[in-house]
């Protein structure tokens, strides 16, 4: 599962003007702040990790990661890392391993590929192609999905039928979550702890403009898993 590129370098404005409040700082450039976005793992890279959810019909048990940031190292860029790797482990031992960087020069990919005991499969935002006995392959027209999920929910309500994909979007925001978590302390930890027991809030104590002391970049074997 990997996706790699695409440093955001230019992304929103970059030099804070004198009148921006702390607050109003952070939220023109909320794709860098972790409280806003929860770094890139969640805000973008939850779409490749969701696939794999897909694929195992089913949410890991437990995860072990590492990250950092190397070139986006300055104060415009917040608190968030430019790069993650986390290996998740999902039911009956099965090993996904997930790579990700926000990092221009570096060569472009973005797709996920399985290996089973019978075959591989490759699937990119594009197409599918499976190796095996069942060897096949499938392409299809590019749709904005922000279109088809409207177009799915308005031809759900005029048949009558209940589209609720809650459970499956609130699962693999965890996932993404629970692979940053352990990132940003360098610490193993379990599904069960992440939904039941962590206590982890980075909302701000106010929501208004004015002051807001933003958080340190985490130190992986520093950070605290809370």
């Amino acid at each position: 599962c990997v996706r790699l590129g695409g440093g955001m370098l230019g992304w929103g404005p970059k030099q804070r003007r004198p009148e921006w409040s702390d607050m109003e700082w952070q939220i023109r450039r909320w794709l860098f702040i972790t409280w806003l976005s929860g770094d890139f793992i969640v805000e973008m890279h939850v779409h490749n990790l969701d696939v794999m959810n897909w694929a195992f019909n089913a949410h890991p048990v437990q995860c072990i990661g590492m990250g950092g940031r190397q070139v986006r190292t300055g104060p415009e860029y917040g608190n968030c890392y430019d790069h993650f790797a986390v290996e998740y482990e999902y039911p009956n031992g099965v090993r996904v391993e997930y790579m990700g960087s926000q990092i221009d020069g570096v060569t472009n990919r973005n797709d996920q590929r399985l290996v089973g005991t019978k075959g591989r499969a490759y699937t990119d935002f594009g197409r599918v192609v499976i190796e095996g006995p069942g060897k096949a392959e499938y392409a299809w027209d590019r749709v904005d999905p922000c279109i088809k999920q409207h177009a799915d929910q308005i031809a759900a309500i005029r048949e009558g039928k209940r589209l609720n994909e809650g459970r499956r979007i609130a699962e693999s925001s965890l996932t993404a979550i629970m692979g940053r978590m352990s990132a940003y302390t360098g610490r193993a930890l379990k599904w069960d702890w992440a939904m039941n027991a962590s206590k982890l809030d980075l909302s701000p104590p106010k929501y208004e403009f004015g002051d807001l002391e933003m958080r340190p970049v985490a130190i992986p074997g520093k950070t605290q898993l809370i």
